[in-house]
């Protein structure tokens, strides 16, 4: 769901799915699935001289089957850039270009990878996924934030949206690669359902890895653990907070995906969107009913100005390799369908009906679906202008779901007015759009107090966009209240 990646990730052999990606066209980046090959040089060429830090030994990743581990003067991407120790493609096009970078942070990095058996992260030339970083902070606040990335990024993906601030506030942090990237992560696994699976196993394995390392480094375990993440890392919090809610004491999510079985998910309003758009964008008598299919499948008013590029970039790859996780039989033996097929063309994604296919196909949904039953503190935050994953078709729900759960104590849901799914696209569009990160912060900044008991954060609500804001204000400050 995110701009671009260029690379083709090697491919796995996986029993009973294609053996071959075909003709998939990156031409940008999907949030939801994107490709990398850039490799981050091994850690090892910055820090303390010999990798050592002065009066304590460095912390071990119980269970990982590499790691290495060293001293860095900065933690964040206003020095991990430059030493190698971050790879800037992975978070290419996550913020807006203006947003400041935090620095001032030194403290221990540890890369690493735990047992897996699939090889589509390249980073540091392991070629091996479940790729993990730990950041340690020398000056602790006693949290630990733990993230899954978004799209099928790496480890490095949430750098410059979510650790850099965090660390700069004391935080430590983990990030994983969720166990599988790029866009043939379908191909890890034996079955439907199982890369996607792997990415909610390996948040939690990362989790219990990342509190015993602290542990080590300060000699205490974190006294407050938050999970946050965008786009797919967002699920990744939902999942957690409804299944390991004993490993958290809160969470963000910011634009989470929504998987259920009996929809909505990406595979029912995606499909629409293909069909509609060329329709509505060549004009004519039709374009009017297509425009109206378009709200129909849940794309808001006035989101058509951003339209075009979701169509050129994310929606049909989002379409393909996703249903081709959860339904590889629907284009038989052709591996994530025909790119940009017109409807009737025979396994042509734009003909997709979720609601018909086998009950199989909606239990490999089920495998990894989300039932709002939290168990802690959850902030929600979504953009009123999403359009690859259209606010009413998931954030709206999920927060019904919560509800319906009986767990609307747990949870507080901002929808921000002119935010989209794809922070980038603010520098494209200034007047028409509002970045998230801030509001992410802001609503981070709520979660903290909300779990301190100093303040409980405002209702649900739409966060209104100041009229009167220009961008440079909008890049610094959200107020939820």
């Amino acid at each position: 769901m995110f701009p671009p990646r260029t690379a083709t990730a090697p491919p796995r052999g996986r029993p009973g799915r294609r053996a071959a990606l075909g003709a998939l066209s990156l031409a940008g980046a999907c949030s939801l699935v994107v490709a990398s090959a850039a490799v981050v040089p091994a850690a090892g060429a910055a820090g303390t001289p010999g990798g050592r830090c002065p009066g304590y030994a460095l912390p071990h990743v119980t269970g990982a089957a590499h790691q290495q581990a060293l001293c860095l003067d900065e933690l964040t991407t206003a020095g991990t850039v430059a030493s190698g120790h971050t790879d800037p493609a992975d978070f290419a096009g996550l913020t807006p270009e203006g947003l400041p970078t935090p620095s001032g942070v030194p403290g221990i990095q540890i890369d690493g990878y735990f047992p897996d058996t699939s090889t589509t992260n390249t980073n540091h030339g392991w070629n091996h996924d479940a790729q993990f970083v730990i950041r340690l902070p020398d000056h602790w606040n006693g949290g630990l934030v733990v993230s899954g990335t978004p799209a099928n990024r790496e480890q490095y993906a949430n750098d410059r949206a979510i650790s850099d601030w965090v660390l700069s506030r004391g935080y430590a942090f983990a990030a994983t690669d969720k166990g599988n990237t790029g866009p043939a992560f379908h191909r890890d696994g034996r079955g439907p359902g199982d890369a996607i699976a792997e990415w909610n196993k390996r948040v939690t394995q990362l989790t219990r890895a990342a509190g015993a390392v602290v542990a080590q480094r300060y000699h205490r375990p974190p006294a407050r653990t938050l999970a946050t993440g965008l786009s797919n890392g967002g699920y990744l919090v939902r999942w957690q907070l409804e299944n390991h809610p004993e490993l958290y004491d809160g969470g963000v999510d910011w634009e989470g995906t929504l998987w259920r079985s009996d929809g909505p998910n990406p595979l029912t309003f995606l499909p629409p969107a293909l069909r509609a758009y060329p329709v509505y964008a060549a004009g004519g008598a039709g374009a009017e009913d297509a425009r109206k299919a378009m709200r129909e499948a849940g794309y808001p008013a006035g989101s058509e100005f951003l339209w075009p590029y979701h169509h050129r970039v994310y929606w049909d790859l989002t379409q393909r390799v996703y249903r081709e996780e959860v339904d590889p039989g629907f284009d038989g033996a052709t591996e994530a369908g025909t790119p940009y097929c017109a409807p009737g063309t025979p396994g042509c994604d734009a003909d997709y009906d979720y609601a018909a296919r086998p009950p199989a196909v909606h239990l490999a949904v089920d495998r990894i679906a989300l039932t709002g039953r939290i168990g802690k503190p959850l902030i929600t935050l979504h953009g009123t202008l999403d359009v690859l994953l259209p606010i009413a078709e998931d954030s709206d729900v999920y927060a019904r779901m919560v509800h319906r759960a009986g767990r609307g104590a747990l949870l507080r849901y901002y929808r921000i007015e002119d935010g989209t799914h794809v922070d980038s696209l603010v520098d494209a569009f200034p007047e028409e759009l509002r970045p998230m990160v801030p509001c992410h912060r802001s609503a981070f900044e709520a979660l903290e107090r909300w779990l301190a008991g100093d303040r409980r954060p405002p209702a649900d609500h739409t966060v209104r966009r100041p009229a009167d804001a220009d961008p440079a204000t909008l890049r610094e400050s959200c107020p939820l209240d």
